[in-house]
């Protein structure tokens, strides 16, 4: 058991990490924190316009300063943004900061769950699926590297998933007050 107060989702977009995090935080009694929704709080604009504006290492930058702030609270469910473990110190602090479980979807699953989903800079191009596919190839291992669990969500609904995680996390996350 890796305990930790904090639990921090790591995965690619759609696996579920905004609408299973929700749960779960919910029957934990953890605050829900989605990095990507306080980066625009944070940057005072969209992600898209962020990426407009200053491009992918400028939004990268963003997501390090808050994700660096949000991981010095506790109790709460934080869902990170999929390329957040791209960077060697984000993923150096996600682990040491919180239960980290990876939620695990393949690309086919990836394309039903996110239609033509117009809020993901990244994906919009002609080419998602293969922009899904070098994504997974470049960040799998890094989310494998960060995580104390992962979790299949391909062929599950966010309910279905939600149950499955929390049984899972009752045998492996020893729930602490904080993490010091």
């Amino acid at each position: 058991m890796n305990p930790a107060s904090n639990l921090i989702l790591v995965g690619p977009t759609g696996a579920g990490k905004t609408s299973v995090g929700k749960r779960v935080a919910e029957r934990f009694g953890l605050t829900f924190v989605d990095v990507d929704h306080a980066i625009t709080e944070h940057a005072g604009a969209t992600i898209p316009a962020i990426f407009e504006h200053v491009g992918e290492a400028g939004f990268r930058d963003h997501e390090r300063a808050v994700l660096r702030e949000l991981l010095t609270g506790h109790r709460q469910l934080i869902s990170t943004g999929g390329g957040a473990v791209l960077d060697a110190d984000n993923r150096q602090l996600i682990r040491q900061s919180g239960f980290v479980v990876y939620l695990r979807v393949s690309v086919e699953a990836q394309l039903r769950r996110l239609g033509r989903c117009a809020n993901r800079p990244l994906l919009q191009r002609p080419d998602r699926e293969q922009v899904l596919r070098d994504m997974a190839i470049a960040r799998e291992p890094f989310y494998a590297e960060v995580a104390d669990v992962a979790l299949d969500t391909d062929h599950l609904m966010p309910p279905e998933a939600t149950a499955r995680l929390i049984r899972l996390l009752a045998s492996r996350w020893q729930r602490t007050e904080n993490s010091e």
